[in-house]
């Protein structure tokens, strides 16, 4: 079985950066005359392999005494020195490997080894210190902004990880305070009406069955959350009798759609609670979904008057206006207000996918 070999990303910048430079200063020898071909091959291979196994040496030497973990600060006070230090090493090298290059190959025309140390130290060194500062600063950029790309997806990740979190903390709140809401109802009914009892227990079970054992999901879709609105509906239905009307006007198109579980329901559970449970004639409550400017509106009417300190206090709209922030980051909108010919009107703009 073949096993697949790939050259890293330090080893290609090595290779094409101190290869390019190479080639860079064959062409300056080659375009100032007296350029010997054999001197500047062997100066190309040694250039490349020498100042790499310089460099390579530092980055052995840095990840040992861990300088990547370093604030910025901190790193700039070694840096600077190892430039100076590194550009020194350049220079000893370059005038070495040139000098014997010129001496083995064209022994007749080399000067003597002080006078080409005298006439060349001082431009080597600077082009050493030079190319030794772009290689450090090129490799410590590079490994600071890896750094910092890094923290910040520890970061997003552990942001989702917490509001992920809070969302199936908020979730989990709404199972007990449905459940409870629905054995009240049953309970108001066992004594007056055993019959439209024992329905509700069935509604209940059935509404058990579909919603309160899907665990820690938090997304429906819109199909699935009207049809455990109409069981709650039939359920208070028992309890209300002809006192409690609905009616449900949905875009066929976005049954599909993904929306808050337990959304609509919370708004139907809060029209019953504060509308038509104070109303002697009760009423109708009606909903309207539709698709509007790139988000799904849902809104909820029922008869009754706007109490925004009740409305407030009460776990449902709460908990709903918490997870509305929390999933769709700030871009959802949910709006309580008075209607017209004294009902009130909720409404949920949600970004559709």
């Amino acid at each position: 079985m073949k096993k697949n070999t790939s050259i890293s990303l330090y080893w290609k910048c090595q290779l094409i950066g101190w290869s390019v430079a190479a080639l860079y200063w064959s062409y300056i020898g080659y375009s100032g005359g007296r350029f010997n071909i054999l001197i500047g091959l062997f100066q190309f291979l040694s250039d490349v392999f020498v100042y790499i196994l310089i460099t390579h040496l530092y980055r052995n030497f840095s990840i040992k005494h861990k300088w990547q973990q370093l604030n910025l600060n901190q790193l700039l006070k070694r840096i600077v020195p190892a430039i100076f230090v590194m550009g020194l090493a350049y220079l000893l090298v370059t005038v070495v490997k040139s000098y014997l290059f010129r001496f083995w190959l064209t022994p007749d025309h080399v000067p003597p080894f002080l006078l080409f140390f005298k006439l060349n130290w001082a431009a080597m060194l600077m082009a050493g210190i030079r190319l030794m500062a772009i290689w450090l600063l090129a490799y410590h950029l590079y490994h600071y902004a890896q750094r910092e790309i890094s923290i910040v997806k520890e970061n997003a990740r552990l942001a989702i990880i917490a509001k992920d979190a809070q969302l199936n903390s908020l979730a989990a709140q709404l199972n007990p305070h449905f459940l409870f809401n629905s054995l009240n109802n049953i309970k108001a009914l066992v004594i007056e009406n055993p019959k439209s009892a024992r329905r509700a227990i069935d509604l209940l079970s059935d509404l058990l069955r579909t919603s309160l054992y899907s665990g820690d999901v938090l997304l429906t879709t819109l199909k699935d959350e009207l049809a455990l609105v109409k069981d709650y509906f039939e359920l208070e239905r028992l309890r209300f009798e002809e006192r409690l009307q609905f009616y449900i006007d949905a875009d066929d198109r976005l049954n599909n759609a993904l929306i808050l579980r337990f959304s609509i329901q919370t708004l139907a559970e809060n029209a019953i609670k504060h509308g038509i449970a104070r109303q002697k004639n009760g009423g109708l409550i009606s909903i309207k979904i539709i698709e509007l400017g790139g988000f799904i509106s849902i809104s909820v009417q029922n008869p009754g008057e706007f109490n925004i300190d009740a409305s407030a206090e009460g776990l449902g709209i709460k908990n709903l206006t918490e997870r509305l922030l929390l999933q769709y980051k700030g871009k959802a909108k949910f709006d309580i207000i008075h209607g017209a010919g004294g009902n009130v009107s909720s409404t949920i703009l949600i970004p559709r996918a």
